[in-house]
């Protein structure tokens, strides 16, 4: 039987301006699917411009019905654009974290958190005329709040602000808005994801 898979998130996790099968969550599954791990097409419960008390909202709305062997949450960067302060962020993102663990039957260790992506590299930002240096500090402090979190809960946290601030400026790595990412960038993230989903899968039998 196919393993199921819960993505909760925004923009990124949805796709915005790419194709369907250009979704990292998508690639993840496919991936994970070419090493024999047999993972259904995700449920992916995300949209752009969502925060995390809408993220909260959409799932509450979308209802989906556990247990999931995989859930994978990423959202964040929209309450940073809105500038709010990483105290409440701390406490939605925390509350989020706990329904993405009993979505997974209450097992931490079948969940995985994305950290949020620099969007100050974008050509967007620059021609909005926003400091880069500003998003990176508040970011940083969103993603520092969120691993802390997750190391308490035992879930496992994936850096890809990294990748997302070396190469989130080349074209390639854009999709036509020059904002979000291309399905390139994507395929970046994945692989520095799949590892760890495979870990969290193969150690562990489906329940």
């Amino acid at each position: 039987m196919a393993l199921r898979y819960l993505a909760l998130g925004d923009s990124y996790t949805i796709g915005e301006a790419v194709a369907p099968s250009g979704r990292w969550p998508v690639q993840l599954a496919t991936a994970l699917q070419e090493v024999g791990i047999v993972v259904a097409e995700p449920q992916i419960i995300a949209t752009t411009g969502w925060t995390t008390d809408e993220l909260n909202a959409g799932i509450d709305a979308a209802a989906p019905q556990g247990p999931f062997d995989l859930v994978t949450l990423l959202i964040g960067v929209n309450d940073q654009y809105r500038g709010r302060a990483v105290d409440d962020y701390r406490t939605r993102f925390a509350a989020l974290l706990q329904r993405a663990i009993d979505f997974a039957g209450e097992r931490p260790q079948r969940v995985l958190v994305v950290s949020i992506p620099d969007w100050g590299v974008t050509p967007f930002a620059r021609d909005n005329g926003r400091d880069p240096a500003q998003i990176a500090r508040e970011l940083d402090a969103y993603d520092l709040a969120a691993r802390a979190i997750c190391a308490d809960h035992a879930v496992a946290f994936v850096d890809i602000t990294a990748v997302s601030r070396a190469r989130g400026a080349e074209p390639a790595m854009l999709a036509e808005d020059g904002l979000h990412p291309s399905a390139a960038m994507y395929t970046e993230w994945t692989r520095r994801v799949f590892p760890v989903a495979r870990t969290l899968l193969e150690n562990e039998a489906p329940r």
